[in-house]
């Protein structure tokens, strides 16, 4: 037996450094943060494995928090659900991964036992799910505890690029299996996305798996819609005067698009994805919404579309891994901004004004641990 593949004896024993403290990012409640002192976590379960963050990002879901939207996020909570890290700790229940392994961090924890799991959807896991940096401590710090080990962990593969690794833990999956498959995007379908922001971007990049005919970008800012231009919109839409979905009628002879995704999660965007699906079209919704939306069954009750909604499972994440390590997704040109964990404070000031700071992903490093 070794000092970290331990067994636990209670699980109040089994303690990663006893007494020692690390920093992190934590949420004081709505509009409070702060970069503290925390203890450092430990094995509360065989299942677990601690991981030493040697690469994070910031999250729109993390804004969400910050601004209330998410009641169940209590005070004191260490945000962030993305990293890459190693391996420094193992539960004795953790049979894929060993102490000094890289890993890539997943948004969501998979026990893969549950009824849920067994469904492919991780993301209502009953011991787990969507809980980093929600209901459990995060990974905007140095060390974090990860449940459910060999569900919730992806092997870092051999000179991989960490900036494009940590995509995969969550905006990726996140634009690929809420946008582009619950859209289901096919070949020649003419396709909107509302919100050029980094999730918008990656149902952008991924959506071009489909061969789509049209792809239409939406945003308020000139900047992001850019950046979608390079990565491949096709048209251009500047929503600041009110009038987006209207030109998109105007510019599909009234018909609207097969698909429309929302990617910001306001009642604004959602009202666009209504206003411009066509008949027989999908809504699919990525935003983490925060208030009510207003359904215009008015309006669409006679239109045969279908409007979904979903938690990323990351069922999909060892494919896009593939992709990834080809290099014909590249998802690593979404960083913009790259700061040391200890300047969190200002990573989080200028994603935060993305547009004024052109901000899409930030990337975190922890240099101490890297």
């Amino acid at each position: 037996m070794t000092t970290t593949e331990i067994e636990l004896a209670p699980a109040s024993d089994a303690t990663l450094s006893t007494g020692t403290d690390m920093k992190a990012l934590v949420y004081h409640g709505p509009g409070e943060r702060a970069w503290e002192n925390k203890p450092r976590p430990a094995i509360q379960h065989p299942s677990d494995a601690i991981v030493r963050i040697t690469t994070s990002t910031i999250c729109g879901t993390d804004l969400h928090i910050l601004k209330g939207d998410l009641t169940a996020v209590t005070d004191g909570r260490i945000l962030g659900h993305e990293g890459i890290g190693v391996v420094e700790q193992v539960g004795p229940g953790v049979s894929e991964f060993h102490v000094g392994d890289k890993v890539i961090i997943s948004c969501v924890s998979a026990c893969l036992k549950c009824d849920f799991c067994k469904r492919g959807m991780y993301s209502h896991c009953r011991h787990g799910g969507w809980i980093l940096g929600y209901t459990i401590d995060g990974t905007q710090t140095e060390f974090v505890r990860i449940p459910h080990a060999d569900g919730s962990l992806y092997h870092f593969p051999a000179d991989a690029d960490e900036e494009a690794m940590v995509m995969l833990s969550d905006i990726l999956p996140t634009g690929f299996e809420c946008g582009v498959l619950n859209g289901q995007v096919k070949p020649g379908d003419s396709v909107a996305i509302v919100g050029a922001g980094p999730v918008g971007l990656a149902v952008l990049l991924t959506a071009q798996f489909y061969s789509p005919a049209a792809i239409f970008m939406i945003d308020l800012d000139d900047k992001r819609l850019a950046v979608a231009k390079e990565f491949g919109a096709t048209t251009l839409i500047n929503s600041s005067d009110a009038r987006a979905a209207q030109r998109v009628l105007d510019l599909t002879e009234g018909a609207g698009v097969d698909v429309a995704i929302e990617a910001v999660g306001v009642p604004a965007t959602f009202d666009i994805c209504q206003a411009i699906v066509a008949a027989g079209g999908r809504i699919a919704n990525v935003g983490v919404h925060g208030k009510p939306v207003e359904l215009h069954l008015e309006k669409l009750w006679d239109r045969n579309i279908a409007i979904t909604t979903r938690l990323v499972d990351t069922v999909t994440t060892p494919m896009l891994l593939k992709v990834v390590r080809s290099g014909k997704l590249q998802p690593g040109k979404l960083v913009t901004h790259r700061f040391a964990m200890n300047d969190i404070m200002k990573a989080y000031d200028t994603f935060g004004n993305a547009a004024k700071e052109g901000a899409l992903k930030v990337v975190l490093t922890n240099s101490a641990s890297a």
